[in-house]
């Protein structure tokens, strides 16, 4: 028996760190392909024709659709900055889904709201219609609904129905928006209108930093370690993995605080689905499904530059729920859509799918497989020191020269955080990381897989939001928010995705 165990031990040493030396080879491959994109960008920015969009009657509309539960410590600011996009023509439709608080309240108080008769066309099934639709006295762009409590996804349904653009532009309640973000994020549709269904865009943490009327005017690195580590995360996710993947078009996730979407193909798409937790992960899904069984040609497009501001957890209870729930969601998606894995799918049912399940859905699993390797084969006198050192290098300082990689890109492409401190601090993150973050969030991932191998009603959990500071001494007091505190996802196997 000990002869079997050692034998065991030794094979799968070698198993796990050709796992994490290919892991982390798929990763530079893709920050090599975002470094090919973003300066490309950078570069064009000047001639990108963003002005004469500005102003240009032949500029797609396009509705803002955000379903908000519990989030008045959030709102106000939220729906100004919305309105107050730079974009000839837009409206925002919130969706009051059956808030507690004072929600409806603030909107009220702030916008003039007034009750209205108008009807949602039943364009997409809901399971909750509008309780009563209201728009501004203030501002003719603004519509909001009540409706009873039913989730994220069934309202966002309702409100994509009572959209009148051609464009859905779905954000969250808590997202603050750059006020080129619409210009930016609506260029691919623009540039190629017949092929491009979807677009995403960048998703960075708002927590510390400066925000007034709705807008960050200086954006900071988190106090709070906890939320430090997530601008690391985020920087890898979408300007590392999302990029690349876009460039070879896999695409297969746009953040649901921030993605633009063809409101035509939303409708034949069904919407979202509602009895999914990972909603936003499935929707994309779904669409790469429907454009190849029906033939068409598309695209899933993904622009580094506009950029959408959200309150990440600083706390590790609120980041374990979410965790949990993200790698439910990817367990559930990729369950769902597992007969997509052939080659009538193209490079999405070919490497996209298949890499989703052996480097996002398995990963936490061989981490904490490798530190269990690591530490019997010592037990056992199986595995010697320059292994070990081998292990941590190809596993974690892999990971850290990726991470500063992503940084430096960030830096030298698009350069947001202008205080040199800030730069360090989130370099000091990418160590910092390693040290424990990496291997809970894996643990808390593999819980959220077990919850949904068990089965059972997924539930999201409270989210506690502290509201936007409008200098950096000030913040409001903290709330509590309910089932619709949806933090976007990054993507990278050391962050989850759902």
């Amino acid at each position: 028996m000990r002869a079997f165990v050692l034998a065991l031990l030794e094979y799968s040493q070698y198993l796990v760190i050709t796992y994490f030396l290919v892991l982390n080879s798929s990763y530079l491959m893709l920050i090599a392909l975002a470094g090919r994109t973003i300066p490309h960008l950078a570069r064009r920015r000047q001639v990108a024709g963003r002005e004469d969009a500005a102003v240009s009657p032949f500029t797609r509309p396009v509705s803002i659709v955000a379903s908000a539960y519990n989030e008045e410590a959030t709102i106000v600011e939220s729906v100004r900055a919305m309105l107050g996009l730079r974009y000839p023509v837009h409206e925002v439709v919130i969706v009051d889904d059956g808030s507690k608080d004072a929600t409806f309240d603030r909107l009220c108080e702030a916008f003039g709201l007034v009750e209205a008769d108008r009807v949602p066309p039943g364009e997409l099934p809901v399971r909750e219609g509008a309780a009563s639709v209201h728009v501004s006295t203030r501002s003719g762009s603004l519509v909001v609904i009540r409706k009873r409590n039913s989730g994220r996804a069934d309202s966002l349904n309702l409100g994509i129905d009572m959209a009148r653009h051609p464009l859905i532009c779905m954000v969250d309640a808590d997202s603050l928006l750059d006020s080129d973000a619409l210009l930016i994020i609506s260029q691919p549709f623009a540039n190629d209108p017949l092929s491009v269904v979807a677009a995403g865009g960048v998703i960075r943490p708002v927590n510390d930093s400066v925000v007034r009327y709705g807008h960050v005017l200086e954006p900071r690195i988190p106090k709070r370690w906890l939320a430090r580590i997530q601008v690391v995360e985020y920087l890898r996710a979408f300007l590392m993995g999302r990029t690349g993947w876009a460039r070879m078009g896999g695409l297969l996730i746009i953040s649901g605080a921030f993605g633009l979407y063809r409101r035509d193909i939303l409708v034949e798409a069904g919407g979202l689905n509602p009895d999914t937790i990972g909603e936003d992960f499935e929707l994309v899904v779904r669409i790469h499904r429907l454009m190849r069984d029906s033939g068409r040609p598309y695209r899933v497009a993904f622009i580094p530059e506009p950029v959408c501001w959200t309150e990440v957890p600083d706390t590790a209870r609120v980041l374990a729920r979410q965790r949990r729930r993200w790698h439910r969601g990817l367990y559930e998606t990729l369950r769902q859509h597992r007969g997509m894995i052939r080659p009538r799918y193209g490079f999405v049912g070919l490497v996209a799918l298949p890499y989703f399940v052996l480097f996002e859905l398995i990963a936490p699993l061989v981490e904490i497989l490798g530190l269990f390797v690591v530490a019997a084969g010592f037990a056992y006198g199986v595995i010697s020191p320059g292994f070990a050192i081998l292990f941590m290098l190809a596993a974690f300082g892999y990971a850290i020269v990726l991470s500063l990689l992503a940084l430096l890109l960030d830096e030298l492409g698009l350069h947001r955080y202008k205080r040199l401190s800030d730069l360090f601090a989130v370099a000091a993150a990418t160590v910092v990381e390693n040290l424990g973050y990496r291997q809970l969030t894996a643990v808390w991932r593999l819980q959220g897989w077990w919850a949904a191998l068990r089965g059972g009603t997924p539930v999201w959990g409270e989210m506690t939001r502290s509201g936007f500071a409008a200098t950096p001494q000030h913040t409001t007091p903290p709330l509590t928010t309910g089932t619709h505190a949806a933090v976007p996802e990054p993507q990278t196997s050391q962050s989850p995705v759902g």
